[in-house]
């Protein structure tokens, strides 16, 4: 009874090993097959001609947020001076409610510094957001109109090595495709 098991056993690993060895073979003979594509995704979107758009529209609401902030400044710190030239004349109740004054502009400053980040995120989220689409459609088509498996981003060298009898630049193509 245990020499059946023995052998059943045997008999079951053997033939796990010829399913996994054929499925090795199977994966190795596709791979040879398997073509791919590869760009700079930055670089493409870069190249695009809406790009220097978007950005020209975030540079112009950075500097609007600069602008406003410089005032809010300007603002705490003019009255900051008078605070410091008047502040030995000033009756105690007179002095805490300067003080109290002045640390609430500043914690509205702070806060509206911090707002003024998390909106300019958000804002060129939203204005890149049609340009990746655009770029995004344009990789599928590239894509599969070169029988590609898939392409690879090239940034931040997450890829260094490709070997090019396997796998082909697409720059060229998506960036026909994109100034059409």
């Amino acid at each position: 009874m245990k020499s059946e098991r023995r052998i059943f056993a045997l008999r079951l690993s053997a033939l796990a090993l010829l399913l996994m060895l054929g499925s090795t073979l199977f994966c190795v003979q596709s791979s040879a097959q398997l073509r791919f594509g590869f760009l700079s995704y930055e670089a493409a979107l870069k190249a695009m001609p809406q790009y220097g758009i978007a950005q020209k529209k975030l540079a112009d609401l950075k500097q609007q947020y600069d602008a406003e902030t410089k005032r809010a400044e300007d603002e705490f710190n003019k009255k900051y001076e008078e605070f410091l030239d008047g502040q030995r004349e000033f009756a105690p109740t007179i002095l805490q409610k300067r003080q109290a004054e002045l640390q609430e502009l500043l914690s509205r400053n702070l806060a509206f510094k911090q707002e003024a980040v998390r909106l300019l995120a958000n804002a060129e989220a939203d204005i890149m957001a049609p340009l990746r689409k655009q770029l995004s459609d344009a990789l599928q088509k590239v894509g599969f109109a070169r029988g590609l498996a898939f392409i690879i981003n090239t940034d931040q060298n997450a890829c260094p090595f490709i070997n090019p009898e396997m796998g082909m630049d697409v720059t060229e193509d998506v960036n026909n495709l994109l100034n059409q």
